[in-house]
């Protein structure tokens, strides 16, 4: 029998119901993982191995006695560091919090204990989540599996690279620009941007706005449908959620792709900058689909005013979530951060006007634009990963960039769009990562 931590967590799921896997001994698979690898990764920053090994103990006797078992029911779970955890450091990557233990869960977290899922320890997150790098004063630099020297992608990297390792079958994540997408297919792993509201969150910073979701982070697509049903629950106070079926994660089918009309786009019809090196790669992976699906065309949603709209939106954002943080406490935020504000305090209500109505116009575009297709597939990144001395690329194919968002366009436009968005792996680029 293979390592338990190598398993894919459905299989592993599928063996601990069969009695065939313990869950102490995938549990304990995955801990022997985290403590080889881990040091020269950086990518699980807290761990609750005395919690974990007791709910695994736990979880090995409901199979022994033939209990009726959740869906995740003995599986090992990675939380990315902006979600609060009972007795588990919780610092947001920020040293505002860099002592900080919550007294309970947050509502996610809740839900996945009890879909039988067992929280191991927290994933590496930058600053609040911001940054296209994973890296922050308390913890820093994750690094990417594939070359030490780069980064995993942010903001969602520590869990990436715990998958991409095996260190840990399943991880929680989230989205804003791209925050699940960048680091999965840096990686290459899966990342889920689910539908807004379908995974409630009791905290949201902001009432009616789909930018920020959370989503599951796995090694296949279906293990992301096995973590949804854990994900997923109606909260009251989330102004944004609705119930949803658990169950009907478990009992998705194979879809004919005989059946499935896709379209494609490497850019947006150039409104995305986009590496000549990741052209060339997704041009092969374009022609390598043959003649699977029904269709398959290329066509250009319309994004020209997405950068813009986007840059607005996200800095709106900032202000709600960071305005007195930035006031208060300055000098011990990074500099991303920093500079996020500070462009959002040169906005006036005109621009967020401007910006609202273009979202709204993005969106019913990209309605029409689906009247005919099912699918759009898209580069999962402009570039490969940036070694993490050189921060974010500032110019791509020798044009310089105009801020900081220009080199995610080809994520953060789709954000706008409401849409869920999967991130899959589809094997190496032109420098030899995924």
């Amino acid at each position: 029998m293979v390592d338990p931590s190598e398993l894919s967590a459905s299989e592993a799921r599928r063996l601990i119901g069969r009695r065939e896997l313990s869950p102490t001994e995938l549990l304990e698979a995955c801990i022997s993982r985290i403590e080889a690898i881990n040091p020269k990764i950086n990518a699980i920053v807290a761990t609750d191995f005395a919690r974990a090994r007791m709910e695994a103990m736990l979880a090995e006797k409901a199979v022994l006695t033939g209990a009726v078992l959740p869906p995740l029911h003995g599986l090992p779970i990675g939380i990315k560091d902006l979600n609060a955890t009972q007795d588990l450091r919780t610092t947001w990557g920020s040293k505002l919090f860099e002592n900080h233990v919550p007294s309970k869960d947050e509502a996610l977290v809740t839900r996945l204990r009890a879909a039988g899922g067992i929280i191991v320890g927290k994933t590496n997150t930058p600053e609040f989540g911001s940054g296209t790098a994973t890296d922050n004063l308390v913890y820093g630099p994750t690094r990417n599996p594939f070359d030490l020297e780069r980064t995993p992608g942010g903001s969602s990297g520590g869990s990436a690279a715990a998958l991409a390792t095996n260190m840990l079958p399943l991880c929680q994540g989230s989205d804003t620009g791209g925050s699940l997408r960048n680091p999965a297919t840096w990686c290459g792993v899966v990342g889920f941007r689910s539908t807004p509201g379908l995974i409630s969150r009791e905290n949201r910073t902001l009432n009616y706005t789909h930018f920020n979701v959370q989503g599951p982070m796995a090694r296949s697509v279906a293990d992301i449908s096995l973590m949804m049903a854990g994900c997923v629950g109606n909260d009251e106070r989330d102004p944004m959620a609705d119930r949803c079926n658990p169950q009907a994660f478990l009992e998705i089918e194979p879809t004919d792709l005989k059946n499935v009309r896709v379209g494609w786009t490497e850019d947006f019809g150039g409104v995305a900058p986009l590496d000549n090196g990741i052209r060339d790669c997704f041009r092969a992976v374009i022609g390598a689909l043959g003649n699977i699906f029904h269709s398959i065309d290329g066509r250009d949603p319309d994004f020209s005013d997405a950068r813009d709209c986007f840059w607005t939106l996200r800095c709106v954002n900032y202000l709600a979530s960071h305005a007195i943080r930035y006031e208060d406490h300055r000098d011990i935020l990074s500099e991303n951060i920093i500079k996020n504000v500070e462009a959002g305090k040169k906005m006036s209500l005109s621009d967020v006007s401007k910006a609202e109505v273009q979202w709204r116009k993005i969106y019913q575009d990209f309605e029409v634009f689906f009247e005919d297709i099912d699918l759009l597939i898209v580069p999962g990144n402009a570039t490969p990963a940036f070694r993490i001395d050189d921060g974010i690329p500032h110019e791509i194919n020798g044009e310089k960039m105009k801020n900081y968002m220009d080199a995610s366009l080809i994520r953060s436009a789709l954000t706008l769009t409401g849409h869920p968005v999967i991130a899959m792996p589809c094997g190496y680029d032109h420098i030899g990562l995924p």
